[in-house]
């Protein structure tokens, strides 16, 4: 168990960025992307725009984000460690299969977006 007193309300603000950021990306995938999360459904074009602009998932980033938040708020060791889990499940997920799937769909726009936007690690967007 952490033991983080009054601070971990901190927790509280970090998990709404993190809920927060993973709407944004729902909204730009159907906005910019025209398309949605489903399988059925997925974008038609490489976004590009919003979080997408300092990196490449921050859909997946979001959703650590809550964890941490979670795990804060709740003080709670274990869901650090879930959270860790979570990380490179996404790493190994992203690596193996997105992208590949993602140079197949969509070909050399994606793959300029990958030499100009990080992986995992936010940066100021490339010209």
């Amino acid at each position: 168990m952490l033991e983080l007193g009054e601070a971990r309300w901190i927790g509280l603000a970090v998990l709404i960025i993190g809920v927060g950021g993973l709407l944004w990306c729902i909204w730009d995938f159907g906005r910019r992307g025209k398309g949605t999360l489903a399988p059925v459904d997925p974008p038609r074009f490489v976004v590009r725009g919003g979080l997408y602009r300092f990196v490449r998932n921050p859909m997946y980033l979001s959703v650590l984000i809550a964890l941490g938040g979670e795990a804060l708020l709740f003080s709670s060791s274990w869901l650090l460690v879930w959270a860790a889990i979570v990380a490179a499940a996404f790493h190994v997920f992203v690596v193996a299969y997105e992208e590949p799937a993602l140079r197949r769909q969509f070909g050399s726009p994606y793959e300029a977006y990958c030499r100009a936007v990080s992986r995992w690690l936010p940066r100021r967007p490339r010209s």
